[in-house]
């Protein structure tokens, strides 16, 4: 203590991971991408429900990662799912101690490493064939508004032609279509760099055909084009999908159908990226397998 070096584990020993979620969910899962906030929102909360989520957070230990891994391989979670979840739990102790005046905690998901699922090397067994562009298209019957301001099958049909995110098509705004050059600006995505994405005649129909008010701007205020928050375009997606009985499709599995398309029509892995935005060709590899 006389040189300075004693860290006390008072805070460390007194705060729940339960607590600390909390306090995580409120301060810095807001901060971030809408895609992301979402994804640790859900997360966040499944955690907050774990019986680990009573213990102390010096108590939590490597050991206990592990077994949480177990059980969430034994519940049937996807190795994808599980490796999420513990990049929230890494990043929270990492706040934890970086931010919050946490010191002394250790940092138990570095612990596990080599005990983390595998991630599978691509997209097999998928509910459609990208042989036939059109199998998403069963659909498009189902699809109704599901809320005032909002279409799903136009929705769908965007990403089929886009291959954009969730969180990219949530915020899209008027003023960056480019109806002279057909494209669409991105400027903030996943990966942080901003990109330029192709509009087709279909996509740009999409466009021309969402309803307008009489002064000739879209429903949505200040100029955001669909009006909708990351979490509606899943759900509405949900609802549709189980609407057709169609059980374990996911609104992100349309780039995964779309991505193979462009190698179809010659494009080479680089513009196929540079379209996809993926930054390197060992994810884009992922998509196309």
């Amino acid at each position: 203590m006389d040189d300075g070096r004693f860290v006390s584990r008072t805070e460390a020993e007194a705060t729940t991971l339960a607590e600390a979620l909390r306090r995580y969910l409120s301060d810095i899962t807001p901060t971030k991408k809408p895609t992301t906030a979402y994804r640790e929102g859900v997360i966040g909360r499944r955690l907050g429900n774990h019986p680990l989520a009573h213990r102390v957070l010096a108590r939590i230990r490597g050991k206990d990662v592990a077994d949480y891994v177990r059980e969430r391989q034994g519940d049937g979670a996807g190795a994808n799912t599980i490796r999420l979840e513990l990049a929230l739990l890494s990043h929270l102790f990492n706040t934890a101690r970086t931010a919050w005046g946490l010191e002394s905690l250790t940092k138990p998901v570095d612990l596990v490493k080599g005990q983390r699922p595998r991630l599978p090397q691509g997209r097999a067994g998928a509910w459609w064939t990208t042989s036939k562009p059109a199998s998403w298209r069963p659909l498009r019957p189902m699809t109704r508004p599901p809320h005032a301001g909002g279409n799903v099958g136009p929705l769908i049909t965007w990403a089929v032609e886009t291959v954009m995110r969730r969180g990219e098509i949530a915020p899209m705004r008027w003023e960056h279509v480019d109806r002279k050059a057909r494209v669409l600006l991105i400027p903030e995505t996943k990966n942080g760099t901003p990109r330029r994405v192709p509009l087709s005649t279909v996509a740009l129909g999409v466009l021309d055909g969402l309803p307008r008010r009489i002064d000739g701007r879209a429903l949505p205020p200040e100029g955001v084009v669909w009006g909708l928050r990351v979490a509606s375009i899943s759900q509405a997606f949900e609802r549709v999908c189980a609407a057709a009985g169609i059980d374990g499709l996911t609104f992100h599995d349309l780039r995964h159908e779309v991505a193979p398309w462009f190698f179809e029509k010659g494009l080479n892995p680089m513009q196929v990226a540079a379209i996809t935005g993926h930054k390197t060709l060992q994810m884009l590899k992922r998509y196309t397998i």
